[in-house]
């Protein structure tokens, strides 16, 4: 899993609907809104590198809304929490 710190410059009176628009997204799992230069933090998580080619050059930066993005891709996580853990809730076929 690849996982992209993808930070957002909107334009004025934008920042709503275009947080809106990332989290739809699919491959953007979550989307906050900062203070500081920037308006917006979206997390991507995907297969393949591939893939986040295709969702920051294809759907994210054509979205109206936006002046600039930058891309960091997370090498490594440190965190007490066990992220796949959570995602694995209800994917076990068990109910």
């Amino acid at each position: 899993m690849i996982t992209a710190f993808i930070f957002v410059e909107a334009e004025r009176g934008q920042v709503t609907g275009l947080a809106q628009a990332l989290a739809d997204l699919p491959g953007i799992s979550e989307v906050y809104s900062v203070s500081g230069r920037l308006d917006l933090v979206a997390i991507a998580r995907v297969v393949e590198a591939d893939d986040l080619a295709h969702l920051v050059t294809e759907k994210l930066a054509v979205l109206p809304g936006i002046v600039r993005t930058e891309t960091l891709l997370a090498f490594r996580a440190y965190s007490r929490h066990d992220l796949d853990s959570l995602f694995e809730v209800g994917l076990t076929g068990s109910q």
